[in-house]
């Protein structure tokens, strides 16, 4: 029940975060719209580059064994959250030599610490098994940050104002969490461990340099869209970005927070090594099978979707980078989910690195090489993206086949089928084709269920004895 509640909080972030967009996007002029994207895929990057290291050491370490553990790494992660938050603003500081007005570097700046610091809190209220806490927490802030952007955005429809508001709901947010998950002054006294520091930014460094570059790759390419298309012209593959990549990352994230401990607990016992295959095969299939069927499923309801909510002005960006920007979000959620499940279970962190960097190089450089060739077309630049990130995702297909998995294919092929259903659907479509879109939702809607009744038949059979 405890994990049902949480992957529901999960969810409702992701409605509001969609809903948000779709707002805002309405809201503000494109040009104001490409700022806004851009400052808060900005505000992302800073906050993981700053504090993810100390959120993957608390995933690691937080809460210990017993209450004197407990009290000992939260005393260590809390000073290290402080030595972060200044970094923030420190970076907040340096970018007025690069011309950031002073206003946008120091909203910037906390809006890096409240969204570093409040993941971070959410991530120890999870790991100390506080499930209520942390689900009121996680709606509560998505519901507060919404409000507190969109009364900006309603104060006055600027870039400026809409950022301020996010801010505000910030700080609106860390009161509420503050009064919700204090706890009775029990617990006990702890002095500060540099030995423990240490080892948290050794082992949380690394990991988070990998998710330091996978977050950058996106940030590039936002970069690369507006210094070759203007702020006005690449709003609309802005808005595809922001929009297309939050369905895969959530279901797939979703379902590993589900299925991910069984994998660990199976790999590191070392008497059920046996199962170990076909657990790893029944995982990576129902991955690759909920993430082509979120495509299927975006790509069936693009047309009527970008017809209904995208504004007018934007619609025709939107739909020349959408298919594409599906395809590299679908590509890169596994690629950073999925493939490096071998190196995590191994602890082979300079190859997850490896692969990390590779991903946001190769992405990088698929779209400056068609800018190079095709010159500044939004459909050609996102295509180039999409084809690095699919050379990325074969060198981690390698790195994933370092340990060997029993793979189900049934899923994921009635999977892909209703993914190509829905895509040719999509590719015959005019401005007024509803026969054609509805066939693609059917057809595509058939295949996917096909492929959900054999997740359903693979999940249930029956484990291989270890005794």
């Amino acid at each position: 029940m405890a994990k049902i509640i949480a992957l529901g909080a999960y969810f409702y972030q992701a409605v509001i975060a969609f809903g948000l967009l779709i707002v805002v996007a309405h809201w503000l002029a494109p040009a104001d719209y490409a700022s806004y994207s851009l400052f808060i895929s900005i505000c992302q990057f800073a906050a993981i580059a700053a504090f993810e290291w100390v959120r993957f050491a608390c995933m690691r370490f937080y809460p210990g064994a017993d209450a004197d553990s407990e009290a000992a790494e939260r005393r260590a992660i809390l000073t290290e959250a402080l030595a972060c938050a200044m970094l923030c603003l420190i970076a907040a500081g340096v970018s007025l030599i690069f011309g950031v007005p002073p206003v946008v570097a120091l909203v910037g700046g906390l809006v890096s610490i409240a969204q570093g610091g409040s993941d971070l809190h959410l991530t120890m209220l999870r790991f100390r098994q506080d499930f209520r806490a942390f689900s009121v927490l996680q709606g509560s802030r998505a519901t507060i940050l919404a409000a507190g952007t969109l009364l900006g955005a309603l104060i006055s429809p600027s870039f400026l104002s809409t950022v301020t508001g996010l801010l505000a709901g910030y700080i609106a947010y860390g009161l509420l969490a503050f009064l919700l998950s204090r706890r009775a002054d029990t617990r006990p006294a702890a002095a500060l461990d540099n030995v423990r520091i240490r080892k948290h930014l050794i082992y949380g460094s690394v990991s988070a340099g990998a998710a330091t570059a996978a977050m950058f790759a996106p940030l590039a390419l936002k970069a690369i869209f507006t210094s070759a298309l203007g702020a006005t012209g690449a709003a609309g593959a802005l808005l595809a970005l922001d929009l297309l990549q939050r369905p895969f990352v959530l279901i797939v994230s979703a379902l590993q927070a589900i299925q991910y401990p069984e994998i660990v607990a199976a790999h590191d016992r070392t008497g059920d090594r046996a199962a170990l295959p076909r657990q790893l095969g029944q995982y990576y299939a129902l991955l690759t099978s909920f993430a082509l069927m979120m495509a299927a499923g975006i790509f069936a309801a693009l047309l009527p979707a970008t017809w209904l909510v995208i504004s007018p002005d934007l619609q025709q960006g939107f739909l020349a980078t959408a298919p594409a920007i599906i395809v590299l979000s679908l590509v890169r959620t596994l690629t950073q989910i999925m493939l490096p499940t071998p190196l995590h279970l191994r602890q082979r962190l300079a190859l997850i690195l490896l692969l990390a960097v590779a991903d946001c190089v190769l992405l990088s450089l698929g779209a400056l090489a068609v800018l190079a060739l095709a010159g500044a077309n939004d459909a050609a630049l996102a295509w180039g993206s999409a084809i690095g990130a699919i050379l990325a995702a074969l060198i981690g297909l390698r790195l994933m086949s370092s340990l060997a998995f029993d793979f189900s294919w049934p899923p994921v092929l009635f999977a892909a089928a209703g993914l190509g259903a829905a895509v040719l659907a999509f590719s015959l479509s005019g401005e007024t084709s509803y026969v054609t879109i509805g066939t693609g939702i059917v057809v595509g809607g058939l295949f996917c269920l096909l492929s959900l009744n054999q997740l359903r038949l693979m999940m249930r059979s029956p484990r291989p004895s270890t005794a």
